[in-house]
């Protein structure tokens, strides 16, 4: 029985060899008919009138090419040397698509803000200050030049020793140490500045001032996490509330007091230039948890309480206004602060008025503060219009629109609430630092267009992904300490910023959200305790040369495809970043091609990668680095 299975099985065997000889076979049999006939065809077997005979114009090519050659097989059969040489340069590319070299611009520019240029201001009011507002250069004015660093420029000291200090060659202005010098806001000690955390309303320092706020209202269980400071010198009060995990936006306006928000960003303390005058903020409504005034000269009760009624609008439902100096505690200081009894009571009822008028409720004065809380809604603040005529609420206006949208004497309503308990606009926030990844009150009540709870979950989850890509590109961002400022060019849900806080990288990030952007996202971006503001990358943002030690840029190039020129918002972008700062910047590769062109330009050392997915992605990312030059020497201004 064995043996029989075992010649059947000799039988097939033999068969599918046979089978597989004759398939051989006929292959090659196949394959050599192919060669003959080509070989027949390439010999002459073709007529005159057909293609050139290209064995022989094979055979007679040189193996060395000369200068000029060139060679041609199409309908003809000249024999000459094939050309290897590329035919489409960057340098022969049109005018158009290239820029021009972009020169150092003169050394007494070395802190040019465009849109805060005093020379430009003096055209415009005086009344409410206007003149301080924003007003950047008509086109043709607009600076194609590099700005150059102060003679000696070195990076800043690294987080947390760039609190208390900074070179003097970075910011060479002493005024500030004459001036302020009783208040101890700065000092002046060889080739550095110091910051002893002086004020002029917290002589013992911020931190004890702090301590201070803190025994009248909790700043540690991280129900407080986003401030402003109006008025805010050089932000010792935004610096020291770091430590308490509250992140301040410190502003004030570029005036007499020439380098105190530049003194501020050295120091690695968020701050912008700006000014309450006659527009309003650029920051979303119900953003801060906290607002803050210490001897900041703004008359808070004047124009129906205007700016007052600004504040209101940003601060969050429940939030705390803080207010140190003119005019509380006027019983005791009035003397030393060169006013009548009479004029300083009047300036404080004025401002008790108002804060009523607001539906304000006031917490407690305690020697030179005072504290007042906003409604967490506003269902008895519209009953008691009958008794408050002004302000009236505001009609037909979007809170969040603060881009040259000017200031109105009305109050802004919170969003419509079913019960007294209720806080306004979705619920409270969560304390941080889980608030910065729970879902924002805002896309939970679906106010901001389509996103919804899983796309924002999905947002962190991208980020995290890319965050890990980017310190792999840019060994400076993977150094911790080695940034400290960081810029967010187009933000949407700050997913960026949330990844490298959830890292606890020791920086922050100024999350902007463009105009031009479809939804408007920056009140997502405070709900999750970050900050940021709005900016048409068209304009100049409202803040000094070297400003940033990283820049982040995505899809601004497609967002801004049509609407202004690619390379003055390159411009910019060098102007705020730092020397040896770096950028990441990704879009679309056919503008990263010119995006590269013109950052060749502008002498940055760059690198064009592919996406995180591969390179069949057509979005690409371009690594760039700001190189170190300074201005002569003869420039530094002591």
């Amino acid at each position: 029985m064995a043996s029989n299975k075992a010649f059947s099985y000799l039988i097939t065997l033999i068969r599918m060899k046979k089978t597989n000889i004759f398939f051989m076979l006929l292959v090659t049999l196949l394959c050599s008919t192919s060669y003959l006939l080509g070989n027949y065809r390439l010999r002459g077997g073709m007529t005159a009138s057909g293609p050139p005979d290209l064995l022989r114009l094979r055979s007679n090519i040189p193996c060395t090419l000369r200068q000029n050659d060139t060679v041609s097989v199409v309908k003809t059969t000249q024999q000459s040397p094939l050309d290897f040489r590329p035919h489409h340069r960057a340098e022969d590319a049109p005018p158009a698509a290239r820029a021009a070299h972009a020169p150092p611009c003169a050394a007494e520019l070395g802190e040019y803000t465009p849109c805060e240029d005093a020379k430009r201001s003096l055209k415009f009011e005086r009344a409410r200050l206007v003149y301080r507002e924003r007003h950047c250069p008509a086109k043709e004015e607009v600076l194609r030049c590099r700005i150059p660093a102060p003679f000696g420029y070195r990076q800043p000291f690294r987080w947390p020793e760039s609190r208390d200090a900074a070179w003097f060659a970075n910011v060479p202005h002493k005024h500030l140490t004459v001036e302020k010098a009783v208040q101890n806001w700065v000092r002046f000690n060889g080739d550095r500045f110091t910051f002893p955390g002086g004020g002029t309303m917290f002589p013992n320092g911020a931190g004890a001032y702090i301590d201070d706020i803190g025994k009248l209202i909790n700043l540690r269980d991280g129900s407080i996490r986003t401030a402003i400071d109006t008025g805010c010198g050089v932000a010792s009060f935004g610096a020291y509330l770091l430590s308490r995990n509250i992140l301040t936006m410190s502003f004030a306006p570029k005036d007499t007091h020439v380098a105190q928000v530049q003194f501020a960003l050295e120091r690695g303390v968020p701050a912008l230039i700006g000014i309450l005058a006659s527009i309003r903020l650029p920051y979303p409504s119900r953003a801060f948890d906290m607002a803050h005034c210490s001897r900041c000269l703004i008359p808070w009760g004047q124009y129906d309480g205007l700016y007052l009624i600004e504040v209101d609008r940003v601060l969050r439902p429940g939030g705390y206004w803080v207010l140190s100096g003119p005019p509380i505690n006027w019983e005791r200081h009035w003397k030393g602060w060169e006013e009548t009894r009479e004029t300083l009571k009047g300036q404080q009822d004025l401002i008790e008025n108002v804060a009523k008028s607001l539906c304000w409720k006031k917490v407690i004065q305690k020697n030179d503060i005072a504290i007042w809380q906003k409604p967490s809604n506003h269902i008895h603040c519209k009953i008691n219009r009958k008794i408050f005529k002004k302000p009236q609420f505001c009609q037909g206006q979007d809170p969040d629109t603060a881009w040259y949208t000017k200031m109105e004497a009305c109050l802004t309503p919170l969003p419509d609430v079913s019960s007294i308990m209720e806080t306004s606009g979705g619920g409270p926030v969560a304390k941080w630092p889980k608030r910065l990844t729970s879902t924002p009150p805002r896309i939970i009540s679906r106010s901001v267009g389509e996103i919804t709870e899983e796309a924002f979950k999905n947002d962190t989850n991208i980020w995290k992904t890319r965050l890990s890509r980017y310190k792999q590109l840019d060994q400076q961002l993977a150094e911790k300490g080695r940034y400290r400022n960081l810029l967010d060019m187009n933000s949407y849900l700050g997913g960026f910023a949330a990844v490298l806080a959830i890292n606890k990288d020791p920086v922050w990030v100024m999350n902007v959200v463009p105009v031009e952007a479809n939804v408007n996202t920056l009140g997502v971006i405070y709900e999750r305790g970050l900050i940021g503001t709005y900016q048409n990358w068209c304009e100049a943002m409202s803040t000094y040369p070297r400003t940033y030690d990283f820049i982040h840029a995505d899809a601004i190039f497609t967002l801004y495809k049509d609407k202004c020129e690619m390379e003055d918002i390159l411009l910019e972008m060098d102007r705020i970043l730092r020397p040896q700062g770096s950028l990441i910047i990704r879009d679309d590769v056919d503008l990263l091609v010119n995006v590269k062109t013109i950052a060749d330009e502008l002498q940055w050392e760059t690198m064009l990668v592919d996406h995180e997915e591969g390179p069949l992605v057509r979005e690409k990312i371009l690594i760039a680095t700001k190189q170190y030059w300074t201005a002569p020497s003869s420039s530094q201004d002591r």
